[in-house]
């Protein structure tokens, strides 16, 4: 199944320059923490592999792609050019972790079950927003407050959601 991972301001904003337009150190340990679950498996797409500061460790990566001539020689890394080739991977119980970017997202909103969503308490300036989605769709199953601190300057809280209704490859929960 895939499961959507990412932290947005409150007006969807989710980068800026192919870059996090914050600094929120707990929720990049929040998310380590779930991509390192399952089947440790991250989905992407070019941009969103680039703007990581390297191959994350302990993770595989899929980027998918348009560039037929994009190719990362790494044994963690595998690059699609279709997006149909990802498709079976939807009726795995197991969870496949999409990342992003905006493209990504929407072309997977169809299949995704759940949500690992931070929304940070901020409107920030960008050019990458999260996909719109009808909220009456989704419940929210998990709510944490994160802690605001020295390092962690802006109020922000963990969801997850889970879809409602049953779609594409999709099961009820």
């Amino acid at each position: 199944m895939f499961s959507f991972v990412v932290a947005v301001g409150r007006n969807s904003v989710m980068g800026k320059d192919n870059r996090l337009p914050w600094h929120l150190p707990a929720d990049v340990r929040h998310f380590k923490r779930v991509t390192m679950s399952g089947t440790q498996t991250m989905i992407m797409g070019r941009k969103t592999f680039l703007s990581l500061p390297r191959v994350l460790p302990g993770r595989k990566h899929i980027v998918l792609t348009r560039d037929r001539s994009f190719q990362v020689d790494h044994p963690q890394v595998t690059v699609v050019h279709d997006f149909a080739d990802l498709l079976p991977l939807a009726a795995d119980r197991d969870e496949y972790y999409v990342i992003g970017g905006a493209e990504i997202f929407r072309l997977f909103f169809p299949y995704a079950p759940k949500i690992y969503l931070t929304v940070i308490d901020e409107a920030f300036d960008g050019d990458t927003y999260f996909p719109e989605y009808d909220k009456s769709e989704w419940q929210v199953v998990w709510r944490q407050e994160g802690i605001v601190d020295e390092k962690n300057l802006y109020p922000h809280t963990y969801f997850i959601l889970e879809r409602k209704t049953n779609q594409r490859g999709c099961s009820d929960t």
